[in-house]
């Protein structure tokens, strides 16, 4: 495992990153030898390929310009909102708004102000799946953090989001 990228910062700790096209890359210390750099990517060798096994399995997002997203697009603005009303009136809360984009690292946001924020990519995940992420960023609505309130309440209205989690990997 010594073919990676070598970036050195005055940080204090040595840290290792995957890209999504399968680089690895290595953050060091300005003063760390190169032998240490190579003991610490052999000694992390087995997380190394676990992850990059993990990458070649995730499906492929086509480039936000391709017709497939648009496609995608148009299949999420035709359900996500009502999906949104639907748990809105369930769970007695009203976003302030509704945007569907190209996001690739999340699924869904919400803004402080109360706008909700959905991914395209989204209707790439089971139905059980997108239900999760509506319902959990609608319960930002009421806690706008992950603690235990929040976890309460997405408890109470999917009682089995854990399962549903799994879906969306």
């Amino acid at each position: 495992m010594n073919t990676y990228e070598l970036i050195r910062s005055r940080r204090e700790t040595l840290a290792l990153e995957l890209t999504r096209d399968g680089r690895l890359i290595v953050r060091a210390p300005l003063r760390i030898s190169r032998r240490e750099i190579d003991a610490f990517v052999e000694k992390h060798k087995d997380w190394i390929v676990r992850h990059l096994a993990k990458q070649a399995a995730r499906p492929t997002l086509p480039p936000p310009d391709a017709p497939e997203t648009q496609a995608l697009k148009t299949q999420a603005q035709a359900v996500l909102p009502e999906r949104v009303a639907h748990w809105s009136a369930i769970m007695g809360v009203h976003p302030t708004g509704l945007r569907i984009t190209t996001a690739r690292k999340r699924y869904g946001s919400c803004s402080s102000k109360g706008s909700l924020c959905f991914s395209c990519y989204l209707m790439c995940c089971p139905e059980e799946a997108v239900e999760l992420v509506v319902v959990h960023e609608l319960c930002h609505l009421r806690e706008m953090n992950h603690g235990p309130g929040f976890y309460a309440l997405l408890e109470r209205y999917l009682p089995d989001w854990k399962e549903r989690k799994k879906l969306l990997n």
